[in-house]
């Protein structure tokens, strides 16, 4: 049996989820499932909100423009979502929101910009981070919609530091032939998966002193990812499947 229902829509409905409940969806939602799906009353949709896991529910015709689901059933309970911060220069738009669906699905649990000395961006959209994520939540089978922060500085980034997550920062003039290998010594003297950031810079690469910051701090493995410079989007994905498949869930087998 597959762990997930890929035939069924799916929403994210920031509401408490049980069985019998009847549950107004918003004129975007309705109009995504009667005019764009051409669902009919009755038909089945899957339900989650972070909180409840997910469940399924049968379309209920509202009327003309609206639309509401009737939950019956619970199809998985809720899961904890994974330990892993994924920090970031932030991009321009077209690329921020592919970004974001990307590490969504690559199970980042926290999203949060970091603003630094050669980054082009310094303000960024979070509903439309949120919008992002939640798509690829829906898409995906995921069951928890990751934290979105507001922008910090890299001096806050810094100073917020905690010694016992471990930090993975990429940067292409990091002295590492073997990522893997890098990676790996984490793990070493302990089979628990520690609690992991990853901090992807701007496309003008960090700063020295902001390498030097970084260096110093406890807990921190500098990266390169290859002998390819990658674009900063190119590079969430690059990262966090290293990450994912040495240190993170993947590793689980």
């Amino acid at each position: 049996m597959p762990r997930y229902e890929f035939r069924l829509p799916r929403l994210f409905i920031d509401a408490r989820l049980a069985a019998g409940q009847r549950l107004a969806l918003d004129g975007v939602q309705a109009n995504y499932l009667k005019n764009v799906l051409r669902l009919k009353a009755g038909d089945p949709v899957l339900a989650f909100n972070g909180r409840d896991g997910e469940w399924r529910a049968s379309l209920a015709d509202a009327g003309k423009r609206s639309a509401a689901l009737t939950v019956d059933e619970q199809t998985r309970a809720q899961t904890p979502p994974s330990d892993l911060h994924y920090l970031f220069a932030p991009l321009k738009h077209a690329r921020l929101d592919y970004m974001v669906q990307k590490v969504v699905e690559m199970g980042a649990s926290r999203l949060q910009p970091v603003l630094t000395q050669h980054g082009q961006v310094a303000r960024v959209n979070l509903e439309r981070m949120r919008a992002n994520a939640i798509e690829a939540a829906e898409q995906c089978g995921i069951l928890t919609i990751p934290e979105i922060f507001e922008p910090m500085s890299f001096e806050r980034m810094i100073a917020a530091h905690d010694p016992s997550r471990v930090l993975v920062f990429c940067d292409e003039a990091a002295d590492v032939r073997d990522p893997v290998a890098a990676l790996a010594a984490v793990r070493k003297d302990s089979q628990d998966r520690p609690p992991l950031a990853v901090l992807i810079g701007p496309e003008g690469g960090f700063a020295d002193h902001e390498c030097a910051a970084l260096t110093a701090l406890p807990n921190v493995i500098r990266l390169a990812l290859g002998p390819r410079i990658l674009r900063a989007d190119t590079a969430a994905v690059a990262a966090l499947a290293l990450v994912g498949s040495v240190l993170g869930d993947w590793s689980e087998g």
